[in-house]
């Protein structure tokens, strides 16, 4: 291993974690664990590492197969929570390392999760074993909260918020940096069409990527487009493979007028701005509307399109809903909402996020690509497009694990982190840990 911080252990403890595809799948039923709601994969990951949290002297639980947790600091203590989730998108196209081997390479650790979210998990974890180790005393209970079905429906955490305790305060590590107080609302609208249809096509595997691989067979010709994936709260970091696809079809004059859906995003949404497609044209503190088509289905079980969309906190979520369902009904399609999470929004002024952003002060000059300018840039609290477990667990902020003037990492092939970053995540997290605990 190339020169670093971490212990050889814990380096060991990454390698394993990232190897566990911890991708959710269909409920089903195991003889030895019983009721599993996400499937093997992701449970497989808590178990994991809620065995190595036990082995190595921490509290442990699990709440319904959907969430666990360990803990240190004194019993009955006031409790902190950070909270993060071990599930992964699909690893999808494009890598040109093994997406579920860590794989170090000049400095740069790669694989999936080790930015989204099993990175920050294991730096989380790493910084309470360490003060524990080191015989820190602690005045407060501080317990890593592990969910497993983020990246789909988020009802891991949802689950514990309802039968779990809940800390006075948590942090979410597993947006950016500095502390994020507000998160703009996210709906996934589907447009669909049930009649069987005459032309197969598909694209996308998960609502919040941007799809990277189009297929569509018309006429018995085949045609395949290619883009690039990246989160869908940031599709501009992307090159959308639907949108490529209907420009191949286009610049071959193949005739798709008998796809509603095909016909729907060629007039309605190729080189149309998120504003000009959802009706939001409104920006606020919290940014502007994005919106990402992202899965694409036609068949002979007929015709649907999802798109994944984030709105500003000001603007209400209903009218994008009543704005694409007007223009839908032009085509023949129905429209639904499959999923809803409204906006976060916490003051500015309260004195955790005071705290926090004074140790990301500290610790900027750390993190590679550092710059004395960006402390003028990158320190006040932000607002941002994605989605993070804050908006479904009480008394919750987002607070890092990304540099703000790094490309984001998220739902990307090749998803990397630094070496020497996740050294100063532990550094980060360990003080976060000791100035809410202590």
């Amino acid at each position: 291993m190339e020169k670093s911080s971490l212990s050889e252990q814990e380096f060991g403890f990454i390698t394993k974690l990232i190897s566990i595809d911890s991708t959710g799948s269909s409920p089903e039923k195991n003889d030895t664990y019983g009721d599993l709601p996400y499937g093997i994969k992701p449970f497989s990951a808590l178990k994991f590492f809620l065995d190595t949290a036990a082995k190595d002297g921490m509290r442990t639980g699990t709440i319904d197969n959907r969430v666990g947790w360990c803990e240190i600091g004194p019993d009955g203590a006031d409790l902190i929570g950070i909270v993060c989730h071990l599930d992964v998108v699909p690893s999808g196209d494009g890598w040109d390392t093994p997406p579920f081997k860590l794989t170090l390479k000049d400095g740069i650790l790669y694989g999936r999760g080790i930015v989204d979210d099993k990175g920050p998990a294991a730096a989380s974890y790493i910084a309470m074993k360490r003060l524990l180790d080191s015989g820190c005393k602690l005045s407060k209970r501080v317990r890593l909260i592990l969910g497993t079905d983020e990246e789909r429906t988020c009802s891991c955490v949802e689950t514990y918020a309802a039968k779990g305790e809940i800390p006075s305060f948590s942090i979410t590590p597993d947006a950016e940096f500095p502390v994020i107080y507000a998160e703009k609302g996210i709906m996934n609208i589907k447009i669909s069409d049930d009649a069987p249809s005459k032309i197969s096509a598909t694209a996308g595997s998960a609502a919040n990527m941007v799809p990277a691989k189009s297929t569509c067979m018309i006429n018995g010709k085949e045609y395949k487009a290619m883009g690039k994936t990246a989160h869908a709260s940031k599709p501009e970091l992307g090159v959308n493979a639907i949108f490529e696809m209907i420009k191949m079809l286009n610049n071959d004059s193949a005739d798709y007028s008998d796809s509603p859906i095909l016909s729907f995003i060629a007039n309605e949404l190729v080189d149309k701005t998120s504003a000009e497609y959802t009706g939001c044209d409104i920006t606020d503190e919290s940014g502007s509307v994005t919106a990402n088509p992202s899965i694409l289905k036609c068949g002979e079980d007929g015709e649907s399109l999802i798109i994944d969309i984030r709105c500003p906190v000001s603007y209400q979520m209903d009218s994008i809903t009543s704005f694409i369902a007007m223009k839908a009904a032009n085509y023949g399609l129905s429209v639904e909402v499959t999923t809803q999470m409204e906006h976060l929004y916490k003051a500015k002024d309260l004195p955790e996020i005071s705290l926090l952003t004074d140790i990301w002060k500290e610790n900027m000059p750390l993190y590679s690509g550092y710059k004395p300018e960006y402390l003028d840039l990158y320190t006040e609290p932000i607002a941002i497009g994605g989605g993070t477990y804050a908006r479904h667990m009480p008394n919750t902020i987002a607070f890092g694990i990304q540099t703000p003037w790094q490309e984001d990492q998220c739902h990307q092939a090749n998803e990397c982190r630094a070496l020497k970053n996740l050294e100063t995540d532990v550094k980060v997290l360990t003080e976060a840990i000791k100035a809410l605990a202590e």
